[in-house]
């Protein structure tokens, strides 16, 4: 499944915004190594962000299931296992320049889009278990908030597809609807998808045992205003 889904209707309404996911794709053998298969990923990839975005590339995040949220364009990147840059120590990134596409993997772990209404920045976040533990939304809303005076209840927040009990011991996807609302988010989204009940749409590091893909979800916005 490649198209964007309904779950990203209340960020791809807004004008100037775009919102995108990529699900499971048939055909792409995968393995316990991450990086090989984001290899073999790759290209179905790219050929999305171009068609979706009209982009040659995306920001990554080394996603090192932390709480860190870095600004781009303008942070430092190092070579990434598959050989595409990461930022490093990030699990969030955020921009306010337009074009500018950010991306993240996930594969159980939630995928958090953040639009910001009043001033056009846009945010996007690795959220597990340890991401929400440590807090990485109230970090990327504060990150915004002091770099494009973003206010919370301007966002418009999504969170996608992710592994929820009773296949995973812990609700973080109910915790991070409640970190939402402790910060005054505006909007906040969660259809409650499951990604270990339904392995034709999606990757499931769990359920498969790490002999999985990454999904991908991306977001790019007009720029600060």
């Amino acid at each position: 499944m490649t198209e964007a889904l309904s779950f990203l209707d209340p960020i791809n309404r807004l004008p100037g915004f775009k919102a995108a996911w990529i699900g499971r794709l048939a055909g792409v053998e995968t393995t316990t190594d991450r990086d090989e298969t984001l290899a073999r990923l790759r290209p179905l990839h790219e050929a999305r962000v171009r068609a979706d975005f009209g982009a040659e590339r995306w920001w990554r995040a080394e996603q090192v299931h932390g709480k860190g949220v870095a600004t781009v364009p303008g942070a430092a990147t190092i070579p990434g296992g598959d050989g595409l840059p990461v930022v490093p120590s990030a699990d969030g990134l955020v921009t306010g320049t337009a074009g500018e596409v950010l991306g993240i993997y996930v594969a159980d772990c939630g995928a958090i889009w953040l639009a910001d209404r009043g001033t056009g920045a846009v945010g996007l976040l690795h959220s597990g278990k340890k991401g929400t533990e440590l807090g990485i939304l109230e970090e990327g809303v504060a990150l915004m908030a002091r770099t494009y005076g973003t206010r919370a209840q301007d966002l418009v927040v999504v969170l996608g597809p992710c592994i929820r009990p009773p296949n995973y011991e812990i609700d973080f996807a109910k915790e991070i609807a409640r970190q939402a609302a402790a910060v005054g988010v505006g909007e906040f989204h969660d259809l409650g998808e499951d990604t270990a009940c339904d392995l034709e749409s999606f990757y499931s590091y769990r359920i498969e045992k790490g002999n999985t893909g990454r999904m991908l979800a991306l977001i790019a916005g007009e720029g600060v205003r």
